[in-house]
């Protein structure tokens, strides 16, 4: 279970039941609490290098209130994100937040979940069809869950939505109270698997593969729809016999269970340019293919390019993936492959 070192509040936080019940939590704890100056700027995050920064961030939790601002959207994963909260504990090193966190991504909490959730009705109602939202955009989610209970206050909502769907991926196993939510199969619980080589150089303070696939098993034994991410996917000398491991793992531990329509999304690795230089900085020994001359540049939906895989690796990817998961998985279906 993730134990944060220090958590600090958003004055305005404490007018929210959430809020206040976090506050009285953590001190309970015995975990420092301090409210955030008037400014709410986030300090006192030190260390003698990026790294060490880097690391004290990622224990560090601030409590706020979202602002009312449009979603923003969320392709090809959903229609659009949902914001609960954003960064986690892990240290991936190729994490693409290393764009746009930097190197202090402390984690963030909302507190305001009700009125985020009128958001989302308000936009559920302007649809004229199914509405998708992805709760996992910016953040894994899972982590914090013990302490705020977010998810399943979410779970449970969209449960009752007729038009309105909700997803999440996580690599984390802390699930225990969502096992027992109303979900009325409206949430696909996601999981992100990658081989076992790749979880162990890049995949930092995070559970193994095995671990997630327990999880896994038990949130399908739940009863929810049930997916994965492969990915980042790294075409190493022998990727393809990495990844059948993986899938065939996955596999033997689901083996028992009535899963149907299961879901993969498996997204090939890419990187930005300031995602290159905060990789740098903060894991300077990183192993991360990060030649540019080894990549094309494309421009994102977000406004700036990213370095991929060449076309042709990536074909050739696609129809393997294809090809293997239809095997190990034969009711499956590929959602995207990017």
């Amino acid at each position: 279970m993730f134990i944060p070192e220090r958590v600090l509040f958003e004055r305005k936080a404490l007018a929210y039941p959430l809020g206040e019940e976090l506050y009285e939590k953590f001190n309970r704890l015995r975990i420092p609490t301090e409210y955030l100056p008037a400014s709410n700027r986030v300090s006192g995050i030190t260390g003698n290098t990026a790294g060490a920064k880097y690391a004290k961030a990622k224990r560090v939790v601030v409590v706020r209130v979202r602002s009312s601002r449009p979603f923003q959207t969320c392709r090809p994963s959903a229609d659009f994100q949902l914001p609960l909260t954003s960064s986690c504990p892990g240290m991936c090193e190729y994490c693409y937040l290393l764009t746009n966190l930097g190197q202090k991504p402390y984690l963030r909490v909302y507190v305001n979940t009700e009125e985020i959730l009128r958001q989302a009705e308000e936009y559920i109602a302007a649809g004229n069809k199914t509405i998708v939202f992805e709760g996992a955009a910016t953040s894994d989610p899972v982590p914090l869950e013990p302490y705020t209970g977010i998810l399943r206050r979410v779970i449970e909502f969209f449960g009752r939505e007729e038009k309105g769907r909700f997803r999440f991926v996580t690599k984390f196993t802390d699930i225990d109270n969502l096992l027992t939510a109303d979900h009325a199969g409206h949430t696909r619980f996601r999981f992100s698997l990658n081989s076992a080589e790749a979880i162990k150089a890049y995949e930092h303070n995070t559970p193994s593969l095995p671990a997630r696939l327990t999880a896994a098993a038990k949130a399908g034994a739940a009863g929810y729809p049930l997916g994965f991410i492969i990915g980042p996917v790294f075409f190493d000398p022998g990727w393809q016999e990495a990844y059948t491991k993986t899938i065939r793992t996955a596999q033997h531990q689901l083996s028992g269970l009535k899963l149907p329509g299961i879901t993969f999304e498996i997204i090939t690795h890419r990187f930005t340019a300031r995602g290159k230089k905060n990789i740098l900085d903060v894991f300077p020994s990183t192993r991360l293919p990060l030649t540019v001359e080894d990549r094309v540049f494309k421009f994102g939906q977000f406004g700036y390019g990213k370095y991929l895989y060449p076309q042709t690796v990536r074909d050739e990817a696609k129809a393997w993936f294809t090809m293997t998961l239809a095997e190990y998985f034969p009711d499956s279906r590929i959602d995207y492959f990017i």
